[in-house]
């Protein structure tokens, strides 16, 4: 991530000459959910649990991501070390490349300390607290043997969560001017990593998912790299979000990532959880950056707000429901010769509260071609999906919401033999 090193004591002192005025007009709340607009290039926000998108602005369009990156490198480091292939207690060795890219004032950092080795933890820390290049980097070093080969295994990785649009060249994030001779091979002087802001939502719902525990990291707010070296340094987390001293402060975040390059712009992946509900947020090159020094952060609160002042899981249909959409179903040699159905199980969704809750579709798949008594009252014999027709946004991973069973609404005996023959004459005769 192309940063400028800014100094605590500066950010603080800036951050504090704008709180009086934050505090007398504070963060603007959450429009209806008709004219609601982010300010930034891309933006999205999604159900951390189901991927259901709850708004998206140019969410499918692959743009600059810088230290965003990060995350699918966090990922993948958490991975081998989940398969056993190293410890959080092994030694990484630093190059002389990277002491001297983590020297670079120019970029986010911690600078390490010349023979000398840390851990895999202190690595990770540095990279998910502040934002570190070099760490990154030789945490891919040390997942794959080189950069090179991590990139490559960062491609696999995305391709295999559906993600198709991906642009992957560094481990870090950084740009392939920053990276002079160790750039991907193949790549321009100019190129770096792109994503969709969808994509970074589909990344950031696998990272916590998978590892939930990464947001006890993720939201640590100062912690000491390096200690006892001639290096040492207090590192202060670039999420503005989680300071409650800061007037971006918002309750409830405890995550991800920010990202800057010239151009990115200002980005960040968020997740906030208000009273157990999880979502996430993605903001793309806020545009009023050049004004506001936290625009990432001004946006993503507007988008969390819009999300839960707008959005809620409702209940469409009870357990024991009739769909009028499903009709009777035929029944061959039953007392009766048609079998009524009702829903399994309650039938909920996500509903923005301008949506009309009876507007719905419905689609009932049968699990039989044919039908023949007996059958028990309770037995599925299908299922429907049911949604909304105002919602278009559907999810991230593309996917239908749920399917919920359709069961006999009551017990169908079988006929007696002088039925069935009955019924087998009068059929032989309309036949003819």
């Amino acid at each position: 991530m192309v940063k400028r090193q800014m100094k605590k004591k500066i950010v603080y002192l800036l951050i504090a000459a704008i709180m009086g005025v934050s505090f007398c007009f504070p963060l603007e709340k959450a429009a209806a959910a008709e004219s609601f607009q982010v300010a930034a290039k891309a933006s999205i926000a999604i159900d951390a649990k189901t991927g259901k998108i709850l708004y998206s602005e140019n969410g499918d369009q692959a743009l600059p991501i810088a230290s965003m990156t990060k995350m699918l490198t966090m990922y993948l480091v958490l991975e081998a070390i989940k398969e056993k292939k190293f410890a959080w207690t092994d030694t990484v060795a630093i190059d002389d490349y990277l002491y001297d890219l983590s020297t670079n004032n120019e970029l986010s950092n911690v600078p390490f300390s010349r023979d000398t080795t840390y851990t895999v933890k202190e690595l990770f820390d540095a990279t998910a607290i502040y934002s570190a290049n070099a760490a990154a980097i030789a945490l891919a070093t040390k997942v794959s043997g080189s950069e090179t080969a991590f990139v490559d295994a960062m491609r696999k990785k995305v391709e295999s969560w559906g993600i198709k649009d991906a642009h992957l060249i560094s481990a870090s994030g950084l740009n392939n001017e920053d990276m002079g001779e160790h750039i991907y091979p193949g790549t321009s002087a100019t190129d770096e990593n792109k994503m969709s802001a969808k994509d970074m939502a589909i990344v950031a719902q696998r990272l916590i998912t998978d590892y939930p525990d990464f947001l006890e990291t993720s939201k640590t707010t100062k912690q000491v790299f390096g200690e006892g070296t001639a290096n040492e340094l207090e590192m202060t987390n670039w999420n503005w979000m989680l300071f409650s001293d800061s007037p971006y402060y918002k309750e409830g975040v405890d995550g991800l990532k920010t990202g800057t390059t010239d151009l990115a712009g200002a980005c960040f992946t968020g997740t906030i959880e208000r009273n157990g509900w999880r979502i996430i947020t993605v903001v793309m090159n806020a545009t009023n950056a050049a004004t506001d020094e936290g625009a990432r952060f001004t946006e993503t609160s507007k988008l969390m707000d819009y999300v839960y002042d707008n959005w809620s899981y409702k209940t469409l249909y009870k357990k024991g429901s009739s769909l009028s959409q499903v009709g009777k179903l035929a029944i061959e040699n039953g007392k009766k010769q048609t079998v009524s159905l009702k829903l399994g199980q309650d039938v909920s969704a996500f509903v923005r509260k301008d949506m009309d809750l009876s507007d719905v579709k419905v689609a009932f798949k049968r699990n039989q071609t044919k039908l023949t008594a007996p059958l028990a009252q309770g037995k599925s014999l299908g299922e429907v999906t049911v949604s909304l027709n105002a919602d278009t946004l559907g999810y991230v991973t593309g996917e239908e919401q749920s399917s919920y069973k359709m069961v006999t609404k009551e017990k169908v005996e079988k006929a007696n033999p002088f039925v069935l023959f009955g019924r087998s004459v009068k059929k032989f005769f309309s036949n003819l």
